[in-house]
């Protein structure tokens, strides 16, 4: 890898490369401008395991960049910050507040960031949590759109969220935030959940970084309750945005990978942890 690549790598998914653990989860490792980038972390029991079978050096990670706070992004933060003790961790404030899955017939569920992250937060010097409320460049042309605007009707947050378990109070998952990255082919995009509709966080990051072409998008999508409505106007908005790449992960829901895949054809890329992408100044291309 030349320094004026670059380099993104899936450590955590639910589907993974022989050898590697997977889980409800997602982390992809991101090599770009000479830094080193965390996005999200899984639950936990897969990143440390997966980065030593795949060489990954987490100890050198130097930010680490949350998507949102959901316990199957933030779950190992705790072991990320003891091996990586200097990273800086890029977080909207919602990230850590208490949140609940309800409905389906079941009890209802906590799915916010676990204890063990936030202690370990806690643990950080000065300097050591970056709070995000706008957009913010890390480098030259790299970034993270802060909270995205929900401007699209029919794109919401993808699943019976709410901030109390007794379903009363919906949650607007306002934490979600993407990283980009750009390049002279464009600008590539990692989400975590697109909690804040897939649309509306393309369209955003285009405006904050500047940069119109996309080159690639790589995260989860979480299209899996997505309706027939929803799917028909993603795939017209993916059609005009036209990214060089979609790599749908971990949330997308395998129907929703299918209509991407009828839609979008071989733009549509396989993903799974273990896979990485390269991205030289001239092309890109994916292996693993």
């Amino acid at each position: 890898m030349k320094m004026e690549d670059t380099k993104i790598t899936v450590l955590v998914d639910n589907k993974g490369a022989t050898g590697l653990r997977t889980e409800h989860g997602f982390s992809l490792w991101v090599e770009a401008e000479g830094r080193n980038i965390l996005f999200d972390t899984g639950q936990g029991s897969a990143l440390t395991h997966n980065a030593r079978q795949l060489g990954v050096p987490l100890e050198k990670t130097d930010t680490l960049v949350l998507s949102h706070g959901h316990y199957d992004h933030t779950g190992g933060m705790a072991e990320l910050l003891t091996v990586a003790p200097k990273a800086r961790v890029v977080l909207h404030p919602g990230a850590v507040i208490a949140r609940y899955s309800v409905g389906s017939g079941r009890p209802p569920r906590a799915i916010g960031m676990p204890q063990s992250a936030r202690d370990a937060m806690e643990r950080l010097p000065d300097g050591g949590v970056i709070v995000v409320l706008k957009p913010l460049r890390l480098t030259a042309a790299t970034g993270v759109t802060g909270p995205i605007p929900r401007e699209t009707a029919y794109e919401d947050v993808g699943g019976p969220f709410f901030l109390d378990p007794r379903g009363e109070r919906r949650d607007a998952i306002e934490d979600d935030q993407a990283l980009w990255i750009g390049t002279p082919k464009g600008l590539i995009v990692c989400v975590g959940c697109s909690h804040a509709g897939l649309i509306n966080t393309l369209k955003y990051a285009r405006w904050v970084s500047g940069i119109q072409e996309i080159r690639a998008v790589i995260g989860g999508l979480h299209l899996r309750r997505a309706n027939d409505r929803r799917l028909k106007k993603t795939l017209d908005a993916l059609r005009s945005l036209s990214p060089g790449m979609i790599a749908p992960c971990h949330c997308t829901g395998e129907g929703a990978v299918r209509a991407l895949k009828d839609g979008m054809g071989t733009r549509v890329a396989r993903c799974h942890a273990g896979m990485s992408f390269l991205f030289p100044p001239d092309t890109g291309r994916g292996k693993g």
